[in-house]
């Protein structure tokens, strides 16, 4: 199923968008999911959205964790530290919600996802 979802995305990304737009889009998508479920925290569904959401964040970030650890990435090293790093904050964090749902633990998820989204829409110099 994983390999059937990473020959979408590859697929996609040849096809419609380059790497950074996909990357961007699929971030802003997780992001809003979360900012979605945190808006709207008192809705009778909100348990079952929280979890979509918590697991395609997953899905993402475990995507961006398989990249940025092989050796054949381009990234210069400590780039794709930082970026690991920054994703085992995340998975923490993703891990803190399901185990106490608060809808303020989310915001730094949110803040990431919408960030690093904008960052990769700008052109590189």
């Amino acid at each position: 199923m994983q390999q059937h979802a990473l020959n979408t995305y590859n697929t996609m990304q040849k096809e419609n968008l380059s790497g950074r737009e996909l990357e961007a889009s699929v971030l802003s998508r997780a992001g809003l999911m979360l900012k979605q479920v945190q808006d709207n925290w008192d809705a009778p569904d909100m348990h079952q959205k929280l979890m979509e959401a918590i697991k395609f964040n997953q899905k993402v970030w475990s995507f961006f964790q398989a990249e940025l650890s092989d050796p054949e990435n381009p990234l210069p090293r400590n780039i794709r530290q930082d970026i690991l790093n920054l994703s085992i904050f995340i998975d923490k964090r993703l891990f803190e919600v399901m185990a106490v749902p608060d809808r303020e633990k989310l915001s730094i998820v949110v803040d990431i996802n919408f960030n690093l989204a904008a960052g990769l829409r700008t052109k590189p110099e």
